[in-house]
């Protein structure tokens, strides 16, 4: 079903969904594009699309190779939309959901291109402020790099900052999925450059290991790890490359490298990584979704994986509509130095409970009430078996006869 997107282009078929509208396969004067469909209830909002004609120059001016341009921006009735080049490929969320995750060659060279990109985006003063692999492009038609990976371009540069605006984000105080999200936008803090670079060092994490370094469970929990927690490190990687990573991960965002650097320093770790397989670490452990009672036992089958990105929208989980900010502290100048309380999810044997979860503290207690039980049934073998031996060796004479008798019967 075609339909008219303006007075220049034709949305032809559906090529995806997201929180913010719908991509569509179109036609333009120049060919074939891809036009991102705002959602109904933002094409209304007219401080919203105010804010879109304001960005109009400064997104239709970045023009990079690992960037994913915006030909044109469509303001028409109740249509509010970008229209983009057309990718010939799939996304990195795609391509983690079945490989799960992907060699350290491959997974560099890919971040690497959008780090490029991010530098473009920067010095032309655009910040992103939504990196993810869903955000993330591989150009199927392109020229291989190293270890086989495609050609990565990012995409929807400015739709954050678009829906970004107090009215709308009322009710969460946050735009962004939380596994991604740099601990300074969880304190409230205005989105800097810095914000890309620590979304993007949680995706290369995220393709090396298969798994977010904070990420799982209720929104409100991944964000106060991003801020009170340090990464897991990740075994079977060069120490370079780990330091980089955590370099980027830092709490405090001065202390991350610009994108630049960023991507400059990863293409010098290719050649050490080159036929490197994918790692092999244990996934983060599961845990289930309610604490359970001391004498209850957990079936099988019935935890909670706690593997990927959480959305931050309502009805995402049955406990979604609590407060994202739920006992969050405001966190001490050590901590935003890079200092932590812990380190979050640390890899550990498959089926074993994190110190300090529910399921930790409910194991223990059956322990301890397990260990009771046995030491209370020891003991009183014990005082049996004491009590029988005396009776062997010194047995008690019998009773005597002290002259009462029954009374007769009558």
């Amino acid at each position: 079903m075609a339909r008219k997107i303006g007075s220049r282009y034709t949305a032809h078929q559906i090529l995806g969904r997201g929180s913010a509208g719908t991509v569509w396969l179109g036609e333009g004067p120049e060919g074939p594009v891809a036009i991102k469909l705002l959602r109904e209830d933002l094409a209304s909002d007219q401080e919203l699309v105010g804010r879109f004609v304001q960005e109009r120059t400064a997104l239709l001016g970045l023009e990079h190779p690992h960037v994913v341009s915006v030909r044109d921006l469509v303001v028409d009735g109740n249509d509010l939309a970008l229209v983009m080049d057309l990718v010939r490929g799939t996304d990195l969320r795609t391509r983690l959901e079945r490989e799960r995750r992907m060699a350290p060659e491959a997974a560099v060279a890919v971040v690497a291109d959008v780090a490029d990109g991010l530098a473009a985006a920067h010095a032309a003063g655009v910040v992103h402020r939504d990196v993810k692999p869903e955000n993330v492009l591989l150009d199927m038609q392109g020229p291989l790099g190293p270890g086989g990976s495609h050609p990565a371009l990012l995409t929807d540069f400015g739709v954050a900052k678009l829906i970004d605006s107090p009215k709308r984000t009322r009710a969460t105080k946050i735009i962004g999925t939380p596994d991604y999200l740099a601990p300074e936008i969880v304190e409230g803090l205005p989105p800097r450059a810095a914000v890309d670079i620590y979304a993007l060092a949680t995706v290369l994490y995220e393709l090396l290991a298969g798994f977010t370094p904070f990420g799982g469970g209720h929104p409100g929990a991944v964000l106060r790890r991003h801020v009170t927690e340090t990464v897991a490190p990740l075994p079977g990687i060069p120490d370079e490359l780990w330091q980089l990573l955590v370099q980027c991960l830092a709490k405090a965002p001065a202390s991350r490298l610009r994108a630049s650097e960023l991507g400059a320093r990863l293409r010098e770790l290719l050649p050490m990584l080159a036929g490197m397989p994918p790692l092999d670490v244990d996934e983060p452990d599961t845990e289930p979704e309610r604490e359970p009672s001391e004498d209850a036992v957990e079936p099988a089958g019935e935890r909670v994986r706690r593997r990927g990105a959480v959305p931050l929208v309502p009805g995402a989980r049955p406990d979604s509509n609590r407060d994202t900010h739920t006992s969050m502290r405001v966190p001490g100048p050590d901590e935003l130095a890079g200092g932590a309380r812990g380190t979050a999810r640390v890899p550990r044997a498959a089926g074993s409970p994190r110190p300090g979860s529910a399921r930790h503290r409910a194991v223990a207690r059956r322990r301890r009430i397990t260990l009771g039980v046995a030491g209370t049934l020891l003991a009183a073998a014990v005082g049996v078996g004491a009590w029988l031996a005396s009776s062997d060796d010194d047995p008690a004479p019998p009773p005597q006869d002290k002259g009462h008798s029954a009374p007769a019967s009558p």
